[in-house]
């Protein structure tokens, strides 16, 4: 049931209805907005512009955020040019200063159905119902709870998917040092000459991704759901790293007001070079605290078991264990966001691995800021350090890591579902044991198509 075209008539004549009843009512002792830009963007509404509209007013929002007669022309450019999630904020802060504004009240439950959620679209229907609105209003709003009725009888089930191709340059293909050489002290320090497969290789490569998730809600707050993904990436001249990897997760999550459980179980397959190289599954717990609309808390585990493919790699096999909290910060009504997360593990050695067991103690941050609409930029960091506990016979030491990391990035949405991604990513592993080391840096263009 389509309701956006044939409420059009009806939605103009209660935002005008509604504007003069704000108008009036802001002049009685409220601040007006009387920026000619906003004048405009009047203008442009009644002439059923509300896009244009919208990128008139939205650079005004700091300005004038909390003058109701403002708010109120923002929120209904912003849901008739398709941005609910922003008109959602405006109406809020309309309805602070007049509860019974029955005007954003109703376009605060248009905005809530258009975002999918029926529990508070439901709830802004009715309260606007026992406003006694008009006739015409009511028939829209019943015809509204009706759909709403339909869909909360039927299992909600949202599908998505995406494909994307990347092409980059790695000055580090095979995450290797880069000397040729290396004394091993176990045998008096004598020099060896490392195999190039073992040395430092740079080199053009194309990427190739796919992969799609499903969410079934089986009550209200149960939900389940499932992914898959698949990558491909081949080198244009060091095809003996090419790799490809496939996975699948699924699990179940459950909300409880302000706080979301999901329990992930996943299992991954990675090819090098085409031959099977190693594979794992692992359990995922995580709790998500949604304190306050800017600041939500989390607190994650994960055990995994990696196995090796190979004879002479089995002897690599680990079990890990990693348990973590976060914090995510949520700027510019949710366009932009801060991430910390702080996190601990053990890695145990399961088949006489060289050097042994290994403890992980990380940092990582992150960042995405959005620029306008269709641009965000975002940036991220990474520290960890992993001591092993067992002396490596060669080289006489207790290996000791310690891992960095860096990316920055952009992404541009240039049309409906289509984006681009271009990127830069550093790494860099510190070694007490020479043939460990190594530095990388890999920059990168990915175009991207999803499907919703």
């Amino acid at each position: 049931m389509n309701y956006g075209r044939r409420g059009v008539s009806l939605r103009h004549l209660f935002h005008a209805f509604f504007l003069v009843f704000l108008l009036g009512w802001a002049g009685a002792g409220h601040a007006q907005a009387t920026d000619p830009v906003v004048v405009k963007a009047e203008a442009l509404m009644k002439a059923g512009k509300p896009a244009e509209a919208y990128a008139l007013l939205e650079p005004l929002e700091d300005k004038y955020a909390g003058d109701p007669r403002f708010d109120y022309l923002l929120g209904i450019a912003a849901l008739d040019s398709g941005k609910a999630d922003r008109a959602t904020l405006a109406f809020e802060r309309v309805l602070a200063v007049n509860p019974d504004f029955a005007g954003a009240r109703l376009d605060m439950a248009r905005a809530y159905f258009q975002l999918g959620d029926m529990t508070r679209a439901k709830t802004e229907f009715e309260t606007v119902l026992g406003q006694n609105p008009p006739q015409a209003a009511r028939v829209i709003i019943l015809k509204y709870l009706a759909e709403i009725a339909q869909r909360e009888k039927a299992k909600l089930t949202v599908i998505s998917a995406y494909v994307e191709a990347a092409f980059g340059r790695d000055s580090n293909v095979n995450n290797s040092t880069s000397q040729s050489q290396v004394s091993v002290p176990s045998l008096g320090n004598i020099t060896f000459t490392l195999d190039p497969t073992n040395v430092q290789r740079k080199d053009n490569y194309f990427l190739y991704a796919a992969g799609g998730d499903i969410t079934h809600e089986v009550t209200p707050g149960v939900a389940l759901f499932a992914g898959v993904n698949g990558r491909y990436r081949a080198n244009t001249s060091e095809d003996r790293f090419d790799f490809k990897s496939a996975d699948i997760r699924g699990g179940v999550a459950l909300v409880r007001e302000s706080n979301i459980f999901r329990a992930t179980l996943s299992g991954e397959d990675y090819y090098l070079d085409h031959n099977p190289n190693r594979n794992s599954v692992g359990l995922g717990l995580d709790w998500r605290h949604i304190y306050n609309q800017e600041n939500h808390f989390n607190v994650f585990a994960q055990g995994s078991r990696f196995r090796f493919e190979q004879p002479d790699l089995t002897v690599n096999n680990f079990d890990q264990r990693i348990l973590g909290v976060g914090w995510t910060r949520l700027f510019r009504d949710g366009r932009s966001v801060l991430s910390v997360a702080l996190f601990t593990g053990h890695e145990n050695d399961v088949n006489e691995r060289a050097d042994g067991n290994k403890d992980m103690r990380g940092l990582r941050l992150g960042g995405q800021y959005n620029i306008r609409d269709d641009v965000d930029v975002f940036a991220a960091l990474g520290r960890q350090k992993a001591p092993y506990d067992k002396l490596n016979a060669a080289f006489q030491q207790i290996r000791d890591d310690k891992q960095s990391d860096a990316t920055l990035g952009l992404v541009w949405r240039f049309a409906p579902s289509w984006s681009v991604r271009p990127q830069y990513l550093y790494s860099r592993n510190e070694s007490n044991i020479a043939i460990y080391g190594y530095k990388r840096h890999d920059y990168s263009v990915t175009a991207r198509r999803d499907f919703r």
